[in-house]
């Protein structure tokens, strides 16, 4: 192909590359606050070695493939998320570990979720989810089954349960 023809070929916008710093635990939350049970558990599991922390937005569709703007995650949903992780990070520091936290948008939670426990090198899957009735879990789908059929067989996944108030 040809450089003119080649420049006419919309291009693929480069993301940040995936951290892979090694942690021995992650704690995901598909953007529900962290509780400090979470933290608390993960400090537990972590024998001093770092911790990971995830947090994502949820991106709710698409049309014809491509993504609509008015179902991508707003900037203040996107500062909230950052602001879970940054305050779930410093819980981490009080307690003297290491850790690194990470905010992503993704359609496929369990997907995501897996892949930063793999890059990582995680040992234990700390999940953040909501308390759901049992009629939304069968739509929806069971995270924490999902996650756990997606890693090594090695690697732990647990749930923390957050009331939402209502």
């Amino acid at each position: 192909m040809s450089a003119p023809a080649r420049s006419l070929i919309p291009h693929r916008r480069r993301w940040d590359k995936q951290p892979t710093q090694p942690a021995a635990v992650l704690i995901a939350s598909a953007g529900d606050p962290i509780p400090a049970a979470a933290v608390s558990r993960s400090v537990a599991l972590s024998a001093g070695q770092p911790v990971a922390v995830i947090s994502l937005a949820r991106i709710y569709g698409s049309a014809l493939g491509l993504p609509n703007p008015g179902l991508l995650p707003s900037q203040r949903e996107l500062a909230g998320q950052r602001q879970q992780v940054a305050d779930a990070l410093a819980a981490l520091q009080r307690a003297g570990l290491d850790g690194w936290g990470q905010v992503a948008a993704t359609r496929r939670p369990g997907r995501t979720i897996a892949r930063v426990a793999r890059a990582r090198g995680v040992r234990h899957v700390i999940l953040v989810t909501p308390s759901q009735p049992r009629w939304r879990r069968f739509v929806e789908g069971n995270l924490v089954r999902e996650i756990s059929r997606k890693l090594a067989p090695g690697t732990s996944v647990e749930a923390v349960i957050v009331l939402r108030p209502g």
